[in-house]
């Protein structure tokens, strides 16, 4: 049997693009957009389930309405050499008449053939350095600010000496 075609239109269609730094949560939002005159219900699930959060996961869109889905790339030693294969697949089903009760059972209990779905593929982006060099700076304070915090509390001595070494750095800048 041919695989019925999707009924929603997704933003992007094919990919999610996530830009680093990945030091924290990178997010890549998803438009689904229901052109049709019936409600749909969605799903969205990846092969790394671990590695992401995304809200909404699953619901329903009225007709002719739009929703965007937050898809959040939890933070990671980012390792350019790495071959990234995760994915991320968004079901659907045209929702059955009436009150829908539990979204899990009607996932549970709906037939293949009834089902549609879409696939994305996610791409990492890593800012060049180069053209970046206001991104990386910021990263790096943000983790020695982090790191001179704590060594202020543990010692005094040790703190003064990282923040007069900072402040000379910076005007080498200069």
């Amino acid at each position: 049997m041919a695989k019925n075609l999707q009924v929603l239109i997704l933003e992007p269609d094919n990919e999610l693009r996530f830009r680093g730094p990945f030091t924290d949560v990178v997010t890549a939002n998803l438009k689904l957009i229901n052109p049709t005159c019936r409600a749909v219900c969605f799903k969205v699930k990846t092969t790394a389930p671990k590695r992401y959060c995304v809200r909404p996961n699953s619901g329903l869109i009225k007709p002719k309405e739009q929703m965007t889905v937050a898809v959040m790339l939890q933070p990671f030693d980012y390792d350019p050499s790495e071959k990234n294969k995760h994915k991320f697949m968004v079901q659907t089903m045209f929702a059955p008449d009436g009150e829908i009760e539990s979204q899990e059972a009607l996932w549970k209990d709906v037939s293949p053939e009834n089902l549609m779905d879409s696939k994305l593929k996610c791409v990492f982006e890593m800012p060049p350095v180069e053209n970046n060099v206001e991104v990386l700076e910021e990263a790096v304070n943000q983790t020695s600010v982090k790191h001179a915090q704590q060594e202020r509390q543990a010692s005094p001595k040790f703190y003064l000496f990282i923040l007069t070494t900072a402040k000379s750095v910076a005007m080498t800048k200069v």
